[in-house]
């Protein structure tokens, strides 16, 4: 594969899909051969993965249910987007990937992060991102954000507590520090221009 692979990661509210849309924007401006797509989603069968795991209704789901259809959604995204963009040097931008499992099921749900890595692992057959920009920010001004942000989707796990959203934010620090050649960290604290200008910054000087 040729082509490029990078993922946006974060506690929601982190404004990475604000972020990932302006990066998007600003390298298909600049000429490079880019495409950015989501998790759970990016096609049809993985949409529907989607609607089946963010619906607010779906409160009894079991977290190793909930762990599989993510791995599910991201086999079907993988193969059917993500690799023959890839396969065609293209740049692939993708909200949401492996690491959202890991912290959200395999810390937060207490499923255990290296029990989760393994069904994914199978999942993905080592198509794992070049680069993963994590947006760091307190769970608790995220989850404000959400709230002043009404035209934002509200999904199942904005509605778990905030114990839950600090666990997967403590997630992220673990990952950060047992994959540091791979995710690249930025302060969601800052302004929205200033931290887009530095994620930019940051993917440039990879693709550079």
């Amino acid at each position: 594969m040729s082509g490029r692979f990078i993922t946006f990661e974060g506690v929601e509210g982190a404004g990475k899909t604000t972020v990932l849309n302006y990066i998007y924007e600003e390298l298909h401006r600049q000429g490079y051969d880019v495409i950015h797509t989501r998790e759970p989603g990016g096609i049809e069968i993985s949409e529907k993965i989607r609607e089946v795991i963010l619906n607010p209704e779906h409160t009894a789901m079991d977290g190793r249910t909930e762990a599989l259809l993510y791995a599910a959604a991201r086999r079907q995204h993988l193969v059917e987007r993500v690799i023959p963009a890839l396969n065609e040097g293209k740049i692939v931008l993708c909200d949401r990937f492996i690491d959202s499992s890991l912290a959200y099921q395999g810390y937060a749900r207490g499923l255990g992060i290296d029990e989760v890595y393994q069904v994914n692992e199978f999942a993905i057959e080592n198509c794992m991102p070049d680069v993963t920009v994590l947006f760091e920010l307190d769970p608790e001004v995220g989850l404000r954000r959400i709230d002043d942000h009404k035209g934002r989707e509200q999904n199942r796990l904005d509605l778990e507590n905030i114990n839950f959203h600090r666990k997967v934010a403590d997630a992220y620090q673990m990952l950060k520090n047992r994959f540091p050649d791979r995710i690249r960290t930025i302060s969601a604290e800052k302004p929205q221009e200033d931290v887009q200008q530095e994620c930019l910054d940051l993917v440039q000087s990879y693709l550079s």
